[in-house]
């Protein structure tokens, strides 16, 4: 099936897509920031790095001879739930770093290897049409930047044939949901969400579209539930 990058791979969702992938037949490369809970994913290769720090990812990840798909999960948003008046310089800084910074970069390091195997690089972004979020202010601005990052790789790679999608996933049941609506006041009920295996499922079929077309962008949303 060939060779698949995922970041964030110790988060719910990163989690199950290392899982999806490695089960469908990929040789996967799993990116996270501790050590010892990649080691428990299905992987063949396992990196540690840390995406606050994008400046240090070329010494930590060194790029393949080819690399069919990267697939970034990688994110935090707990850590940005802050009115503008209240988030200062170093969370403003942590939020675009490790939510959009990190991922253009570790995209523009393995760009050459994607643009050998005229690979597909994915973008896992946040629910469908978050803007302008009140006391949230650093996660949607780093989530806009993420998605303009995709869209300009796309413009810019076609004539590589590497493929670009943003994945926009609504409301997944992981314990990273589950802290953010605790922190604004909200319930969390996981039979009312996305289930994260659900999720890279649909990742994993992104990947596997034909040659002749594929999908840009998917918005993800939980199934309708009755009363």
């Amino acid at each position: 099936m060939g060779e698949v990058m995922v970041t964030g791979a110790t988060g719910g969702i990163g989690r199950a897509v290392v899982s999806a992938l490695a089960a469908a037949g990929y040789e996967v490369t799993a990116v996270g920031r501790e050590l010892d809970r990649l080691r428990w994913l299905p992987a063949e290769r396992v990196i540690a790095a840390d995406f606050a720090q994008p400046g240090e990812l070329s010494e930590a990840v060194h790029a393949p001879e080819r690399l069919d798909a990267l697939v970034h999960c990688a994110g935090v948003a707990v850590e940005a739930l802050a009115p503008v008046a209240g988030t200062g310089p170093a969370a403003w800084q942590q939020t675009m770093a490790v939510n959009a910074m990190a991922a253009a970069e570790l995209t523009r390091l393995m760009l050459p290897a994607l643009r050998r195997s005229r690979g597909h690089v994915v973008f896992v972004n946040a629910a469908p049409g978050v803007r302008a979020v009140a006391g949230w202010s650093a996660f949607a601005a780093s989530k806009v930047a993420l998605r303009e990052v995709a869209d300009s790789l796309r413009l810019e790679e076609e004539a590589n044939g590497v493929r670009v999608t943003t994945v926009y996933p609504g409301g997944t049941a992981t314990e990273h949901l589950r802290a953010i609506r605790a922190a604004r006041g909200r319930d969390y009920d996981p039979r009312q969400l996305i289930r994260p295996e659900t999720l890279a499922a649909m990742v994993a079929w992104v990947l596997a579209a034909p040659l002749d077309a594929y999908v840009s962008e998917m918005s993800v949303l939980p199934g309708p539930h009755g009363d």
